[in-house]
């Protein structure tokens, strides 16, 4: 059974009666907090990142920074806080690739999802959409389904190998029975300007930054991966609804700390990001990115399923056959 945050405080109660520890813990936050972020500024996990730095900001009477760390998949920033001292004052914003995909996509990965942070929080999820070149003569799933049926080796973008989008064209290609080429780009956002180009014919890709060309005619969207409408854009079907039966893929973004991070701290952290779900404002900002607000999370309760989510992805993964040194 999970810890509720009452049991974690008492089995705390023999280190409080030292002295030190509770008067760091009461004095927390007593200098600046950095916010690692593992992309580059103004993506989809920056946005959010800069939100939750404000609510940390102004719950906790706290001096939050972002910082931007981007590269090797999103591990060089995850390894920086992995290895730094789990003190509350580095933090990084996590996302599934960090802490599910990277542990099957890396032979050797610098950091252990599971072991080597304090998971804080949940906090969205991000959906994704399927999206053509307009000059493709498919107007629904199954016509273009028949169309790279007619077309063996048809080439799709990602943004990169083993990322969400690669994983995603991979499971439609199993779940549909059609023979497609990967082509890894560096970002959602050069592959999928070369979707509207023509260079390549179509891709998987989060929805936020393909909204407005989607709207604009640029691309043409079949349907998006969650498995129910996304309130950003209701008007698009999910792939499950165009044909897809079952067809499920949605990433997901949240919080942590180093392992060993003080559990009071680590509550602290946790009331911050749930106060945040809750405000309506952030809930309609979040919607506006394209983000879906997840259901309460408890850290017990992120650390479950970050177990679960490493199996899950584990299978697609390898299914995929991705895999990187």
């Amino acid at each position: 059974m999970p810890l509720t945050r009452r049991d974690a405080i008492a089995g705390c109660g023999a280190v409080l009666l030292t002295g030190f520890p509770a008067l760091a813990d009461a004095a927390y936050p007593a200098r600046t907090i950095k916010m690692l972020v593992p992309y580059p500024a103004g993506g989809t996990t920056d946005l959010l990142g800069r939100l939750i730095a404000d609510q940390i900001k102004s719950g906790l009477n706290a001096t939050v920074i972002v910082e931007n760390k981007p590269g090797a998949g999103t591990t060089l920033g995850a390894d920086q806080v992995a290895k730094s001292e789990p003190d509350g004052y580095t933090l990084l914003m996590a996302t599934s690739t960090t802490l599910a995909i990277n542990r099957t996509l890396y032979k050797k990965l610098p950091y252990d999802p599971v072991r080597d942070f304090a998971p804080i929080g949940l906090v969205a999820a991000v959906p994704f959409a399927l999206i053509i070149n307009p000059t493709i003569p498919a107007k629904s799933l199954p016509e273009f389904i028949a169309y790279a049926k007619s077309k063996p080796g048809l080439a799709y973008g990602s943004a990169g190998n083993g990322s969400p989008q690669h994983l995603g064209a991979e499971m439609i290609k199993a779940a549909a029975g059609i023979d497609i080429r990967h082509v890894p780009y560096r970002g959602s956002i050069p592959a999928m300007l070369d979707v509207i180009a023509g260079h390549i014919p179509f891709m998987v890709v989060d929805l936020q930054p393909a909204l407005q060309q989607i709207r604009e005619g640029k691309v043409r969207v079949l349907g998006v991966t969650a498995p129910k409408r996304v309130a950003a854009a209701p008007e698009i079907p999910t792939l499950a609804e165009a044909g897809l039966a079952g067809f499920e893929l949605v990433a997901w973004q949240g919080v942590v700390a180093p392992a060993g991070t003080p559990r009071p701290i680590v509550d602290q952290l946790a009331a911050q990001l749930e106060k945040l779900k809750a405000d309506p404002a952030i809930r309609e900002k979040l919607t506006t990115i394209s983000l879906e607000p997840l259901p309460p999370s408890t850290p017990d309760g992120f650390a479950a399923y970050i177990r679960t989510e490493v199996d899950r992805w584990a299978v697609i993964v390898k299914n995929s056959g991705a895999e990187l040194e």
